[in-house]
């Protein structure tokens, strides 16, 4: 009995286990791990889980990146035996894993747009890849959002410390990615909104100008990322979604193509006109005298002559011919600019009593001048002010240059711009030029006979030192002392004069370095001695057709004190506030004097911010006239 009980539970067993081992044998030869999905699974752990310490140096991705374009590969520098077979397994794993997704010809269509562009469309705008197969798509994407966590987690166990001073660094580097994508992105959508097969889709054309919209109220004057609304992120997205709408729209990309060309080409020649058109209003800007400068002198004009005469006269008038003094020649026209030298001078004066100022105007400017330095006078300090038009031995007869302002070619030459031999660029055509004020030094002794040593100043710098040292450099037989400008090539005499003509190729060096008006030390006996204004009119005279130097009065005085000027120590004089927002900042505080020579001038709106410190501090914007005029910093 016991015998049967066993063979029947025997055959029973038997009955049940057999067709389970069968059908699993069967399974097992039918269904092999090689299918696709499996393969790719078991890619992926095999590849992420042998390799550990190779994706240390992959950063971490969020998924979104992910999705934006496959996952890339990255190798230590340093191999060793045993990794190389692991890098050829992982280099073939990489090729199976890209060959599941569909993306290769439209990445590389997408690599040309982007050299095409120049960078005009950031990383940001590589195009999402779309999948005929929506199985496809979510297979990859789940393969990435996988391989992305695992390598994160490695990289926050190994190096977060790093990872996170990267990120800092890159934050410091690119303050203004997020604005720079938003900008991209509406590069991009104004590229599909002129492409035919996007036109041809209202409904996106709707979407698409709305996105456009919402962006560019959210850049609007953005500069940097903490400049952008919350909002900001949100929108980025949803221009991305609607691009990659437009993505499926617009499958010619050589369309794409030709059109961002066409953008380009365009962008370029906007630029150069635009650039070309804030040449010329800066020359005009600095040509034009604003209504403030323009009301402040008719102001003072009008009280000066309701002066009786004995109040016109200035005191101390016995110091003018003291060689004993420091005397200072300021010529100018601006009221204004000219109390700001007078002040500046005399704040960091150490001996304020001892300094004269010899100020030569117009005759429109006599009377506001007068008035100002009688209103406001500069402590005790020597003032003169005289008027140009009373010289009366500086006459046509006399001068060449102002028999040459007053000539017709002249006139013609500064104001026509469509006359046939006029020069196109505003610079050569100021009519600043033509003032008799601009040429007065190169009479200095005549105007100042009885005086030995003269520190001549122009009216657009500002005295930071006490200058009253420079008349005790001795110019070592030189008639003048003026800092070298020739650390930078377009000050060299090759740029001011034309050596293609034979009188200055023979007489002067192309290389030799120039110097610098502004600030100049003037020895007047050495100057009447050497004959020097004799020099300068004979020059004159041989350029009246304009051919050895086009304009101003820096060229003529290369020639007229060629070898006869001694470089002064650069800390005197600084240059170039007027047009360089990159002086060295420790220079110009070491400088004795700052000089805002070009068109940005201190007084006007254009003139550079940073500088203009330094001039409005010596200004008394409270003071009656200047608030009367609606003059402020």
């Amino acid at each position: 009995m016991m015998t049967f009980r066993n063979l029947v539970l025997f055959f029973l067993l038997l009955t049940v286990a057999a067709p389970i081992l069968l059908y699993t044998d069967s399974y097992t030869s039918v269904n092999t791990p090689f299918s696709k999905r499996e393969f790719l699974e078991d890619v992926t752990s095999l590849t992420f889980k042998s390799e550990e310490n190779r994706l240390n140096l992959l950063h971490r991705e969020s998924t979104v990146d992910v999705r934006r374009g496959v996952v890339g590969v990255v190798y230590s520098k340093q191999q060793d035996p045993d990794s190389v077979q692991s890098l050829k397994a992982r280099d073939q794993v990489s090729a199976r894993v890209l060959s599941a997704t569909d993306d290769e010809n439209q990445s590389q269509t997408d690599g040309t747009i982007k050299q095409v562009t120049d960078h005009a469309v950031s990383e940001m705008d590589k195009p999402n890849v779309i999948h005929a197969s929506d199985d496809k798509a979510e297979n990859r994407e789940r393969i990435h959002v996988q391989l992305t966590q695992e390598t994160s987690g490695k990289v926050d166990e190994k190096e977060p410390k790093d990872s996170g001073a990267e990120k800092d660094r890159g934050n410091v580097l690119m303050p203004d990615a997020q604005v720079r994508q938003l900008k991209d992105q509406l590069i991009r959508a104004k590229v599909y909104l002129s492409l035919p097969a996007a036109k041809a889709n209202p409904h996106f054309v709707r979407e698409l100008r709305l996105r456009i919209k919402e962006v560019q109220r959210v850049v609007l004057d953005a500069s940097k990322d903490s400049d952008l609304p919350k909002t900001a992120i949100e929108k980025l997205k949803a221009i991305e979604q609607t691009l990659a709408k437009g993505k499926e729209i617009q499958d010619d990309c050589s369309t794409v193509v030709k059109k961002l060309r066409a953008m380009l080409h365009s962008a370029e020649e906007q630029l150069r006109v635009h650039k070309k058109q804030a040449m010329f209003l800066t020359q005009l800007t600095a040509k034009t005298i604003p209504k403030g400068l323009h009301c402040l002198p008719l102001r003072l004009t009008t009280d000066y002559y309701a002066l009786n005469s004995s109040e016109q006269q200035f005191p101390n008038q016995e110091k003018l011919e003291d060689n004993q003094l420091y005397h200072y020649a300021l010529f100018s026209d601006n009221v204004l600019a000219t109390s700001v030298v007078v002040n500046s001078t005399i704040t960091n004066a150490k001996h304020p009593s001892k300094h004269v100022f010899h100020i030569v105007t117009d005759r429109l400017n006599y009377a506001a001048m007068r008035m100002w330095f009688l209103n406001n006078p500069p402590g005790k300090a020597t003032i003169q002010v005289q008027n140009v038009d009373e010289f009366t031995w500086l006459n046509s007869s006399y001068s060449p240059v102002l028999k040459q302002l007053s000539s017709r070619s002249m006139i013609d030459y500064y104001f026509r711009a469509h006359h046939a031999n006029s020069d196109t660029n505003l610079k050569f055509r100021n009519p600043k030029y033509l003032s008799i004020l601009n040429h007065l030094r190169f009479y200095l002794p005549e105007i100042f006979p009885k005086l030995s040593k003269v520190l001549f100043l122009d009216d657009d710098i500002v005295v930071q030192r006490d200058l009253s040292g420079l008349w005790s450099v001795d110019l070592k037989g030189n008639v003048n002392g003026a800092v070298e400008t020739c650390g930078e090539s377009f000050h060299r005499f090759d740029r001011y004069l034309n050596f293609s003509n034979p009188l200055i190729s023979k007489n002067f060096d192309p290389r030799a370095c120039g110097w610098a008006y502004g600030m100049n030390v003037f020895d007047l006996d050495e100057w009447k001695r050497q004959n020097i204004t004799e020099v300068y009119h004979r020059w004159q005279n041989m350029n009246q057709d304009r051919d050895l130097w086009k304009l101003g009065t820096l060229p003529p005085g290369l020639i007229t004190f060629w070898k006869r000027t001694y470089p002064l120590d650069r800390k005197w004089h600084v240059l170039g506030l007027g047009y360089n927002p990159r002086v060295n900042q420790r220079d110009i505080e070491r400088a004795a004097v700052v000089h805002y020579n070009g068109n940005l001038k201190p007084w006007l709106e254009i003139g550079i911010p940073k500088y203009r410190g330094l001039w409005s501090k010596h200004v008394d914007y409270q003071h009656v006239y200047l608030r009367e005029c609606n003059i402020n910093p």
